[in-house]
């Protein structure tokens, strides 16, 4: 059990390290029902939501990069009312804790939508996610804000480029903990247009810059700190651990690989079997868990053919935990 926010009354305690970035997975997890293993992950982050309906950005949202890609979308969203019309249902019978990304527009409009999310089933946190050119004043008043209006704790997802005064900011003003970092925002030309348009950066790149940043905020603050960008692998999200983060999120691989988040979470939890000792390289699947090496072994079926060598079944132990 790993705590992910302030030990106290309201800790929020989740099993596994690993969850989506907030944007990744839209409002709830139905799109990769089947395509994810749930269980595994510790928790699952909602896309971005504000009290008043907002609608998605004109113009270019999606312009490729060299080694990432950059997005501008206006945060679209229903409104905070909508939302939980839509799927409140859903995260009552979700199959990973509920936290809810709430973008900190006004200290008003923060407080209704804390107010709204107090007692849902499901829901076991909130993430506030703070703008670029957030003060002191604001994080002081935005944290107020929520506090005053709900007992679910509170991670507060900072800025890359200011992380460690935002961060410190946080933890004096109540955070339960703090998620380093929002996307950097770039400018590029879009090829098609040749128009120079800006938006948020992502890709593998980013690692060593949240990295740096999320080793500085552990050093800074005596709150938990969660490492969110450019992590792609198992060994990237361990890397974020050794820097001084609990736990991590995982944003735009899913979009491309979304077993990969499984994978990492399996990895970081224990959840991965061994790879048999002298097995070819052909013999093991990365992510894989005894609970799909019975049912493959039920079905008779071997591992995913990977496109050059077909799949050997190893033997496994059965009594290694999933």
């Amino acid at each position: 059990m790993i705590e992910i926010t302030r030990t106290g009354k309201n800790t929020l305690v989740i099993e596994n390290p690993v969850m989506p970035a907030a944007g990744t997975f839209g409002f709830d997890s139905t799109a990769y029902n089947d395509l994810i293993d749930l269980t595994k992950l510790g928790a699952i982050v909602t896309n971005p939501i504000t009290w008043k309906p907002r609608r998605i950005a004109h113009g270019i949202n999606v312009i490729p990069l060299p080694s990432g890609v950059m997005i501008h979308t206006g945060v679209p969203n229903p409104g905070m009312q909508k939302v939980l019309h839509d799927y409140a249902k859903s995260w009552a019978g979700s199959l990973a804790p509920v936290i809810v990304h709430v973008l900190a527009t006004t200290p008003d409009d923060v407080a209704r939508c804390a107010g709204s999310l107090e007692g849902r089933e499901g829901v076991v946190g909130i993430e506030l996610g703070l703008h670029d050119q957030v003060t002191l004043d604001d994080i002081n008043a935005f944290l107020t804000a929520v506090e005053q209006n709900t007992m679910l704790p509170v991670l507060v997802r900072v800025p890359l480029y200011n992380a460690v005064e935002t961060a410190q900011a946080a933890e004096d003003f109540g955070a339960g903990a703090v998620v380093v970092a929002n996307p950097p925002r770039g400018t590029t030309r879009d090829p098609e247009t040749g128009q120079l348009v800006g938006g948020r950066i992502y890709g593998p790149w980013l690692k060593v810059q949240t990295l740096r940043a999320v080793g500085q905020v552990a050093r800074a603050v005596k709150i938990p700190v969660i490492g969110s960008g450019g992590i792609h692998t198992p060994n990237d999200a361990r890397d974020f651990l050794e820097a001084g983060a609990v736990a991590v999120q995982v944003d735009t691989v899913v979009w491309s690989h979304p077993r990969m988040i499984e994978i990492i979470a399996r990895n970081l939890g224990g959840l991965e079997l061994t790879r048999v000792s002298g097995a070819l390289a052909d013999e093991w699947e990365p992510g894989i868990g005894i609970t799909m090496q019975l049912e493959r072994n039920q079905r008779h079926e071997p591992p995913p053919y990977d496109g050059d060598t077909p799949a050997i079944q190893p033997p496994m132990p059965p009594d290694l935990p999933d």
